[in-house]
């Protein structure tokens, strides 16, 4: 059901409204839910990830690690990396892999 008749529920606008859209938009759609407790002190359910954020990552096959730091928010491509969780390269080098913010859980802020 549509609440709102001023938004689109057309699947090709929404894409474009989400690829197109300028920074200081993409920061509210990069929030991440807020642990229990964190909820409890703030009263509401998701906030925007920042940089030096304590997060969990609650889904996919990274999942059920201790808290880590987020070490960069990268709007562009709507990712965060996190402390400690990298792969490695064909060559070797280590890079880091970016989780979308909503797979993860803002433990401290």
């Amino acid at each position: 059901m549509k609440f709102n008749k001023l938004v689109s529920s057309s699947r090709r606008k929404n894409r474009k409204r989400l690829f197109s859209a300028p920074s200081h938009i993409r920061r509210k759609i990069m929030s991440s839910p807020l642990s229990k407790e964190l909820r409890q002190k703030h009263n509401v359910r998701s906030m925007p990830v920042r940089k030096d954020d304590e997060v969990m990552i609650v889904r996919g096959h990274l999942k059920g690690q201790q808290a880590s730091k987020v070490i960069q928010v990268y709007r562009k491509k709507y990712v965060i990396h996190i402390e400690r969780i990298t792969r490695e390269k064909a060559n070797g080098a280590p890079v880091h892999v970016g989780i979308h913010p909503s797979k993860v859980s803002n433990e401290l802020s």
